[in-house]
């Protein structure tokens, strides 16, 4: 604990300020301006270093906050990265992409705002990078066994890096033309910038993992070649089937859902096509957003880059409260207000409304028909005489996954389900087909970036060991072990 008073010196929360709105709106670029290290080294003096320091439970990776937020206040920068290293493969994702369950965790927060604990830890692996600190990790001896890694998400990646480095022979397969999953396709560019994606990958495969793109499961690639050719086989594609919205007019064209849209201004980015040639796109079009999350603020923040003309973001919930309710009580996860950096670009945050109808015109969507609804008796109820009708060229669902594909991997590979129709798996990730496993949301559900890699690496930790007898791997946490939040 570098300065025993810090908490009571720095009352202050202070992050990285955003870039001004004319300037990142017309761009791609991270949406952040440069945080001061000194300002930095003052938040990390707010951590208390608790006895009990309930921010590493509220992390589903067992960060060692604490630890690294004193080196950083010590200026002990390759230590704090050693820290940071040891429990999270990917600090560079998580430390821009999680919604950070760790600081809703903070004993600080019970009466103070809490320690900034997520900028810290992205401080840090910036920092690694910049003085060329993170290195490629080769083993020291191989085992000749095999793994086949099947989806190229925080889950596969991770998954993918521990296997490797503990010796064994690694191929991550992906569908898609690119590694990185919803990290390449459904992060846009302003939020997380894919060469922190890139250089990664390129550590993983100096590292010796072998990365095929294009490669489609039961496709291109049958299952019975992955099953003769590997020792093991995870799974790890997501949860990728969305949830999508049954009312009259959805058959309209302009009616898309986020990852039908999203990966698009992606692929613009990567020099695949030329923002001009965009399929799907806001420019100059009336948008709502359906879905009020993070993947509706993505789908914001991309058509505000794209020149929407109007935009707003329908929410069925209640607007959350701005501070934390007595029903979500420290140190859960409490679901409150949020802006970021999209809402703060501009657009209409809509809540407690429901979609009625979708009007067309030639084909075409042009308008939506909807109206105001309140929560009682565990279901939303219409309130009469709230009926609007808002003009709409582009509608774009974000309402969230409800599991994996129906007809994909898991029943190519006869996996068995559940009844939310994701992976059923035993406490050590461990399918009913002899030598597959499954880690992140094709076994849990839609869950955190954070979930993803921690299950990962406990994933890849209980393979080594069905491998090899034992194993040396960190993190062999079963499935169930821990909450979603």
């Amino acid at each position: 604990m570098g300065d025993t008073r810090g908490f009571l010196k720095v009352r202050e929360r202070r992050l990285p300020i955003y870039r001004a709105r004319n300037e990142r709106v017309n761009d791609w670029n991270e949406v952040y301006t440069d945080h001061d290290e000194e300002v930095l080294k003052e938040q990390a003096s707010r951590c208390m270093d608790c006895g009990i320091p309930f921010c590493n439970n509220g992390c589903p990776l067992g960060n060692l906050i604490p630890d690294w937020n004193d080196l950083v206040y010590r200026d002990q920068w390759h230590k704090a990265i050693d820290r940071l290293h040891a429990t999270n493969n990917f600090p560079e994702f998580t430390g821009r992409l999680c919604p950070a369950p760790c600081e809703q965790a903070c004993v600080l927060g019970i009466n103070q705002p809490p320690v900034t604990i997520k900028q810290v830890e992205v401080e840090i692996i910036d920092r690694a990078w910049e003085e060329g600190w993170v290195k490629p990790l080769p083993p020291s001896i191989r085992t000749g066994k095999s793994v086949a890694v099947v989806g190229s998400g925080p889950a596969g990646l991770a998954a993918a890096q521990q296997l490797t480095r503990a010796g064994h022979d690694v191929t991550v397969f992906e569908r898609a033309d690119r590694i990185g999953g919803l990290l390449r396709y459904g992060i846009p560019e302003f939020k997380m910038e894919k060469r922190h994606l890139d250089r990664r990958l390129e550590q993983m495969t100096e590292e010796g993992t072998v990365f095929r793109t294009n490669a489609d499961i039961g496709g291109n690639v049958s299952v019975s070649s992955l099953q003769e050719s590997f020792d093991a086989i995870v799974l790890a594609g997501g949860a990728t089937n969305w949830r999508d919205l049954p009312v009259p007019g959805r058959e309209l064209d302009g009616i898309h859902q986020a990852m039908e849209f999203l990966p698009w201004a992606n692929k613009a980015q990567e020099g695949d096509l030329d923002p001009r040639d965009v399929p799907i796109t806001a420019e100059g079009k009336h948008v709502i957003i359906i879905g009020g999350g993070d993947t509706g603020a993505d789908c914001l923040g991309t058509s505000h880059r794209q020149g929407a003309a109007s935009i707003r973001q329908f929410e069925i919930m209640p607007r959350p409260p701005d501070e934390r309710p007595s029903s979500q009580p420290w140190p859960t996860y409490a679901m409150t207000y949020k802006v970021t950096s999209a809402h703060d670009e501009g657009g209409e945050r809509v809540y407690s409304v429901n979609t009625e109808e979708f009007i067309g015109e030639d084909g075409r969507v042009t308008a939506l028909k909807g109206h105001e609804v309140e929560f009682r008796d565990g279901r939303f109820h219409k309130v009469e005489g709230t009926d609007f009708t808002y003009d709409a060229d582009l509608v774009l669902l974000a309402m969230g996954f409800l599991g994996p594909d129906e007809g994909g991997v898991l029943d190519e590979f006869g996996v068995e389900r559940d009844g939310r129709s994701n992976a059923v798996r035993d406490e050590q990730y461990a399918t009913n087909v002899e030598n597959v496993f499954v880690a992140g949301d094709m076994g849990r559900g839609q869950s955190l970036i954070v979930w993803a890699i921690a299950e990962g690496r406990a994933c890849a930790s209980a393979v080594d060991e069905h491998l090899m007898g034992t194993t040396a791997l960190p993190f062999p946490i079963p499935p169930t072990a821990r909450p979603l939040r």
